[in-house]
C-alpha cells in the first residue's frame, strides 16, 4: 500500500510560524553536543474510546528518538498528573510539573476514529519557554500506526535540529531466509520485512533511485550477473544492463539520470556510466587493475571506488568529467565498499583487519580517518541515511549475518533485521 496515499499531514496551528521557531530556546545539532531531557506521555483517546495502539505508537517513537542520541528520555514512572491530561494547547499544559521532573521538552498526543480512518493530534512543547515547538495532525488507517510514529519522530528532529529525520525512509537488503538470496525491503527499525524478488538465484547489491520508488540490483537469474531495475509498488521488473560478464555494483547518480557500475565486457573490470535505459554513456576507467564498488558524491561530480591498481584493494576517487583519479586510503591491506555521505563531508568504507572487517570514515581529501566499529564480527557494506546522521551495515558474527544500524559517530549500534536468515548488502532509500 502506498503510504503517501493513506497518510496525510498538515500543520495544525496557524501561529506556528518561522518567527516562533526562531525564538525557541532548545536547539541541538548532533549527538554528544547536547542531549535534551524529553518526556513522552502516553497517547490518549480524544473521544475516550481506547484502542490497542498507544503502546505500539509509544514504542516506535521512543525507539526512533533514542536512536538519534539527542535525547535523555524522562522515566515515565516519575510522571505527574499532567501526563494523564489530553492537553493539545500550550495554555493547558502544566509546565511547572515538567520542570520539576527536569524535562526540557514534552511530547503529547491523542487519537480518535472516524470510520475506517484514525486521526492523530501530536504536539511537542518547549518546557522552558512554555510554547509549542511543533504540532501535526495525521490521518491514516489503523495499520499505519508505526508509520505515523516514524513520521512524527522525523518532525521532532526537524523542529529541534532544522533537518528532517530519516525514520520514514526504507532499507533494502539481501536475505537467504527463503532458501535463496533475494531482495527484501523493511522499515528503518526492521519492522515489516517484505520480499521483493523471487529469482531463486543469487541477488546482490541493491540501490535506490533518488527520485522514484524503484531499485536496481544484480541478479544471476538468467545465468549471467545482470543489472535489474524493479518498481517497488507495481512490481514491474526489467533487465537494465546485460553485457557479457559482470554487471555489478550499480549506483544511481544523484539526479537519477545515470548509473555507475562495473562491467567486464572488455575482459577487465572497469567502471562505466549507463543511462536509465541501459545505453552505454561513458567508460570511466581504463586500467589493468580491478575497479569496483562505485559511490557518487552528492554533487554528481566525483565517484569513490575500490581498485587494486596499486597492489592491494584501496579506495580511490575519480572525477567524472576529467577522469582524473586520486588515491584516498593508504592504511590497511584491504579496503572495500565506500559510501559517500549525502552531506559530502565523509566517506564510509570497510577495512579488513586481521580476519575481520570494520567500518571507518574519512574526509574526501584523505584526512581525519576514524574507526567506528570494534569488537567481534565482520562489519561490511556501510550505507548512509538520507540525512547523514546514521549508518547501516551488515555484521557477520559467528556465521550469523544481520543488518545493524548505528549513529554516524559509531555509537548506539543495534541490530534491526529479524532472525531467520543471513542478511547482507543493505541500502538506504531517500525520504519517502
Amino acid at each position: 500500500m502506498n503510504f503517501l496515499r493513506t497518510l496525510a499531514f498538515v500543520l495544525f496551528l496557524a501561529f506556528f510560524s518561522a518567527a516562533t521557531v526562531g525564538s525557541v530556546e532548545i536547539e541541538i545539532s548532533s549527538p554528544g553536543e547536547q542531549t535534551i531531557p524529553l518526556a513522552i506521555t502516553p497517547l490518549l483517546p480524544i473521544d475516550g474510546v481506547k484502542q490497542g495502539i498507544a503502546e505500539e505508537f509509544q514504542q516506535v517513537l521512543e525507539n526512533d528518538l533514542d536512536l538519534s542520541g539527542l535525547f535523555d528520555l524522562v522515566d515515565p514512572a516519575s510522571f505527574l498528573s499532567d501526563a494523564k491530561k489530553l492537553t493539545l494547547s500550550s495554555t493547558e499544559v502544566d509546565f511547572t510539573q515538567w520542570r520539576l521532573l527536569g524535562a526540557e521538552a514534552v511530547l503529547k498526543g491523542g487519537y480518535r476514529f472516524e470510520g475506517e480512518k484514525m486521526i492523530f493530534e501530536l504536539r511537542l512543547y518547549d518546557v522552558i519557554s512554555r510554547r509549542l515547538l511543533t504540532g501535526r495532525r495525521y490521518i491514516a488507517k489503523k495499520e499505519d500506526v508505526r508509520r505515523i510514529a516514524h513520521a512524527f519522530a522525523d518532525q521532532v528532529l526537524l523542529s529541534l535540529t532544522g533537518e528532517l529525520g530519516p525514520f520514514s525512509s526504507r532499507i533494502a537488503y539481501i536475505s537467504n531466509r527463503s532458501g535463496q538470496k533475494e531482495l527484501y525491503l523493511m522499515d528503518v527499525d526492521g519492522n515489516k520485512p517484505l520480499r521483493l524478488t523471487a529469482h531463486r538465484s543469487i541477488v546482490l547489491n541493491p540501490d535506490f533511485a533518488p527520485k522514484r520508488k524503484e531499485l536496481i540490483f544484480t541478479s544471476y537469474k538468467e545465468g549471467n550477473p545482470d543489472l535489474y531495475r524493479k518498481e517497488i509498488y507495481t512490481g514491474r521488473e526489467s533487465r537494465l544492463s546485460l553485457q557479457e560478464g559482470l554487471n555489478i555494483g550499480g549506483r544511481y547518480s544523484p539526479d537519477g539520470r545515470e548509473v555507475a557500475l562495473t562491467l567486464s565486457k572488455d575482459k577487465n573490470s572497469e567502471l562505466y556510466l549507463i543511462g536509465t535505459d541501459g545505453s552505454l554513456h561513458k567508460r570511466l576507467t581504463k586500467h589493468f587493475g580491478i575497479d569496483v564498488d562505485p559511490s557518487w558524491d552528492p554533487d554528481g561530480n566525483r565517484i569513490a571506488f575500490v581498485s587494486d591498481r596499486r597492489g592491494n584493494p584501496h579506495v580511490f576517487i575519480i572525477d567524472v568529467h576529467t577522469l582524473e583519479v586520486t588515491r584516498l586510503t593508504y592504511e590497511g591491506k584491504y579496503n572495500a565498499t565506500p559510501a559517500w555521505s549525502p552531506k559530502g563531508d565523509r566517506i564510509a568504507f570497510s577495512r579488513l583487519e586481521g580476519r575481520e572487517f570494520n567500518i571507518f570514515t574519512i574526509n574526501p581529501d584523505g584526512s581525519d580517518e576514524r574507526q567506528l566499529t570494534f569488537g567481534p564480527g565482520s562489519k561490511e557494506h556501510p550505507r548512509w541515511s538520507p540525512d547523514g546522521r546514521f549508518l547501516i551495515y551488515s555484521l557477520d558474527r559467528d556465521g550469523n549475518k544481520a543488518i545493524w544500524i548505528m549513529r554516524a559517530d559509531g555509537t548506539g549500534a543495534r541490530r534491526i533485521s529479524a532472525p531467520g536468515g543471513d542478511d547482507t548488502h543493505p541500502a538506504w532509500s531517500g525520504r519517502w
